[in-house]
């Protein structure tokens, strides 16, 4: 067997400023010609669905965020005690702990009792007379802030500050944004940190109908989480499900304006809003290279991954083994890896799948003859792939 050190695999540099739009999609393409397997700056890139599937689903790989802060100097601090608890870097029966007790707070049904409020906030951001926008500035970044603030069960005059602290505490998953803004990272960690607990103690005097009051609720077995724990699933919770959500419904609305006839579709049968929703999730993964490390030696395909290696699964790739179209009333038969898969699927996948269906069901009958008014501007793919800005227009 081959030591994969010893192989000769083609670069692809995913921190290249140049990798956004079409020529990120193209140079993924390109370097997928070559083989299942690429070299990148820290890690080898996994480019196809088998290879992706085994490194997410191994119990003999990890998600490398305490290896990922050492290499960028992140060894104490706010932001250190967050990459420490968060559940992507649990493991074992902790982890297996934790899923089992907040499990039920993040279920389809659970995330369906917030369609009402999400259609609330739909309605207050829509302009019916407007008929052009930044969409990113204007729906994409207020929507789900004001989400969160409901299902925390914080006050919605805070969705701002939630919104800001996501986007930087977010940029941990972001190599580019550890080199040169760290500072500013552990900033947001400190403040929203300091936030959620405030916000912990009073519901715990004074419980609501809440994400918060579940969390102090949760019970298995006679077993409840820490308050460490609670506030740590909480800040998961806000950092992860907001910047996530703004980029992936900024990308949606960016690519039904490049395929017209396929926005008039939903806005006549709005009822294919979550076949749309899996469709934009499969094609454009605001999570394009999901991190594992390898616990032991792994052999895949006849190739040694010694313990410690780290390796970049490219959802992108992944995803689009089924079809480089992008099609929503094509039948796929697989589901996308935008989520992850195995042991650390997204907790949060649900809550955001209500979300972006709502949005696109809402939109879509409102925003005929959508298309693009100005070139979109892309931010990188390095973490968390979202757009600046999306200037659309349409028939009001």
């Amino acid at each position: 067997m081959t030591v994969v050190t010893e192989l000769e695999l083609p670069e692809f540099d995913y921190s290249a400023p140049d990798l956004t739009g079409e020529v990120y999609h193209q140079r993924l393409a390109e370097t997928a010609k070559h083989g299942w397997l690429a070299r990148g700056p820290f890690t080898y890139v996994v480019l196809d669905r088998g290879g992706a599937e085994f490194f997410l689903r191994s119990r003999e790989t990890a998600f490398p965020g305490r290896e990922i802060a050492d290499l960028f100097g992140v060894t104490s601090g706010r932001m250190r005690d967050h990459i420490d608890a968060n559940i992507l870097n649990q493991s074992g029966d902790h982890h297996r702990r934790l899923r089992a007790l907040v499990g039920p707070a993040f279920t389809p049904r659970a995330a369906d009792r917030w369609r009402p409020d999400m259609r609330r906030f739909l309605e207050r951001l829509w302009r019916p007379a407007a008929s052009s926008c930044d969409f990113v500035a204007e729906i994409a970044r207020p929507y789900p802030a004001l989400v969160i603030t409901t299902v925390m069960g914080a006050p919605e005059r805070d969705a701002g500050r939630l919104h800001e602290w996501s986007n930087w505490v977010q940029r941990q998953f972001d190599v580019r944004a550890l080199s040169t803004e760290l500072p500013r990272i552990e900033q947001a960690a400190g403040e929203v940190y300091d936030y959620v607990q405030a916000l912990l103690e009073r519901r715990r005097t004074d419980p609501g109908d809440d994400l918060i009051s579940t969390l102090l609720a949760a019970e298995d077995g006679g077993d409840r989480l820490s308050h460490d724990e609670c506030v740590n699933l909480l800040l998961n919770m806000m950092s992860g499900g907001i910047d996530t959500t703004q980029a992936q419904l900024s990308h949606a609305l960016r690519l039904f304006a490049e395929h017209p006839d396929q926005w008039a579709l939903l806005g006549a049968e709005p009822e294919r809003a979550g076949r749309a929703v899996e469709e934009v999730l499969r094609f454009e993964p605001i999570t394009p290279f999901t991190a594992r490390i390898c616990l032991s030696d792994l052999v895949y395909r006849g190739i040694v991954f010694p313990a410690g290696t780290l390796v970049g699964i490219c959802a992108e790739r992944a995803n689009r083994d089924v079809g480089e179209e992008f099609d929503i009333t094509a039948e796929r038969d697989r589901r996308s890896l935008t989520f992850g898969a195995g042991a650390h699927y997204c907790l949060g996948a649900n809550l955001a799948k209500a979300e972006l269906e709502e949005a696109l069901a809402f939109l879509a009958p409102r925003m005929r003859g959508l298309e693009p008014a100005a070139p979109p501007a892309f931010g990188g793919v390095e973490g968390i792939y979202g757009m600046e800005a999306l200037p659309l227009r349409w028939t009001p």
